[in-house]
């Protein structure tokens, strides 16, 4: 597990390096430090994803073993679900306000 996480955080800088040495056309094309907006922005989302991915796996999975032991649990399990999706949705409405600012 360690190991994917090396390579796949070595495999983001990797891809990020041009974004973050890339030269404007004209000074006055792109304000200074403008890459690190769009930075931030994938990291909220990811990050956010990330967590709202983790926090369904592990409600979806207590769902499921409640259910098959207790059949009308289902409609009780269903909104758990549905506020952990929407960490996703928070960490898209702060990107949008980080790429608007």
């Amino acid at each position: 597990m360690k190991k994917r996480a090396l390579i796949s955080l070595g495999l983001l800088v990797l891809g990020a390096s041009p974004v973050l040495f890339a030269q404007a056309a004209s000074p006055a094309a792109a304000a200074p430090g403008a890459a690190f907006k769009y930075i931030a922005a994938a990291v909220a989302v990811g990050l956010a994803c990330l967590g709202g991915g983790i926090a369904v796996g592990q409600i979806g999975a207590g769902a499921m073993a409640a259910m098959s032991e207790n059949p009308e649990l289902t409609g009780r399990a269903l909104p758990f679900v549905g506020l952990a999706e929407g960490i996703c949705l928070w960490g898209f409405i702060v990107a949008l306000m980080i790429l608007s600012a």
